[in-house]
């Protein structure tokens, strides 16, 4: 694995590596860590890199590790830059003939998404997108429970992503020199859109996940709550799924004492399934007419998808990392069948791919054209 971004200090970067490594598949071997070259440097000295596999610049990178022989060079790239930086990099590596994983979101607009859909088609790489929260086993379970009809025609899906850190930087009056507190914020770095952008994103591509539905509509309002910022932290939408369904979509920063609150409720006409991230090992299934039954992770009458992707017992919570692993884990299963020849495609496998992140652009860009329109419903 080679690595774009995610140098010292950087938090995700480091759960990256940490989930990559988790199941000994993976090493490090090269990396473009920071666009300061010497903070670059430094931080393969930490990973203890070789000095020269750690690059200046990802133009560099790509060219330098396509250059190597087959048993030499990095099989694979992961971008953990912000969010107008991973266009350019993973168009780099996939024309260099090097398989890529991305953080979300895909592009820093629908239009880029769908140049860089049609770059990775044309490649036949293998492109995976880290939505992690599919990688959870229950997630897993649930998606397999609707699948399978257990829950008849789904009806309603209400998803919602509630934090509330932002309020920490919360002033009754907005700053005197109007100053972007963080790169979030900055729309020529972050895209059109914060709060959305970033974790409504998240609740979007999970509802698909688990339902198997398009998000075809949505009504949105979005807010801007927080003094001196100029994108959102805060929205609430209706949406319009393929087959009729309908839902509610919830994404803030300023939902004040809350940490990492994602959750999803899919109610379908025989039951309704209910999954917390923050209690990932447990999904509720519900009924109307008998109790409801709690489902936990590692038992043996788990699916074979949630048992495929879990590690410890039963009784032994896995979380947050090993989420992240499982996406690295249907990668590299994508990318020894590449090397090996049999690569089957990128959508025959478990993880969000290119056609998932074009679809987050354009939820993001239809939500926020949706509220500039006073909560019209506007079509993705």
């Amino acid at each position: 694995m080679g690595m774009v971004g995610g140098g010292r200090g950087a938090f995700i970067g480091a759960v990256h590596r940490m989930a990559a490594n988790l199941d000994g598949k993976i090493e490090l071997a090269a990396g473009c860590f920071s666009s300061d070259p010497e903070k670059s440097r430094l931080s393969g000295e930490d990973f203890f890199l070789s000095p020269d596999r750690v690059y200046a610049n990802f133009e560099e990178m790509a060219e330098k590790e396509a250059a190597l022989s087959a048993d030499e060079r990095i099989d694979f790239v992961s971008i953990v830059t912000r969010n107008d930086l991973h266009y350019k990099v993973a168009k780099k590596f996939l024309e260099n003939g090097i398989h890529v994983i991305c953080e979300k979101p895909l592009t820093l607009t629908k239009a880029q998404g769908e140049e860089l859909r049609a770059v990775v088609e044309k490649s036949g790489l293998v492109f995976a997108l880290t939505h992690n929260y599919t990688g959870y086993p229950m997630v897993k379970e649930a998606k397999a429970m609707v699948a399978d009809g257990k829950l008849g025609k789904i009806l309603k899906i209400v998803a919602e992503y509630p934090q509330g850190y932002a309020m920490m930087g919360y002033e009754e009056k907005s700053s005197e020199d109007g100053e972007i507190s963080n790169w979030r914020m900055d729309p020529s770095i972050s895209g059109i859109s914060n709060c959305i952008g970033d974790i409504g994103s998240h609740a979007e591509n999970l509802a698909e996940y688990i339902s198997g539905l398009k998000l075809e509509e949505v009504a949105a309002d979005l807010n801007t709550f927080l003094p001196g910022r100029g994108l959102d932290d805060d929205g609430s939408m209706l949406c319009r799924y393929e087959g009729g369904a309908r839902g509610v979509l919830f994404a803030s920063q300023v939902s004040t004492g809350e940490e990492n609150n994602l959750n999803i409720r899919i109610y379908g006409t025989k039951a309704s399934i209910e999954w917390h991230q923050e209690h990932p090992n447990e999904l509720t299934v519900k009924f109307a007419e008998k109790p409801r039954e709690i489902w936990r992770r590692g038992n043996s009458y788990n699916g074979k998808d949630a048992q495929k992707y879990t590690r410890l017992p039963f009784g032994h919570p896995e979380a947050f990392i090993e989420a992240f692993a499982n996406i690295y884990l249907a990668a590299t299963e994508a990318i020894s069948d590449a090397i090996e020849g049999n690569f089957k495609g990128n959508e025959a496998y478990d993880y969000p791919n290119v056609a998932d992140g074009v679809r987050g652009m354009a939820f993001i860009e239809g939500a926020v054209k949706s509220s500039e329109n006073n909560g019209a419903w506007t079509k993705l």
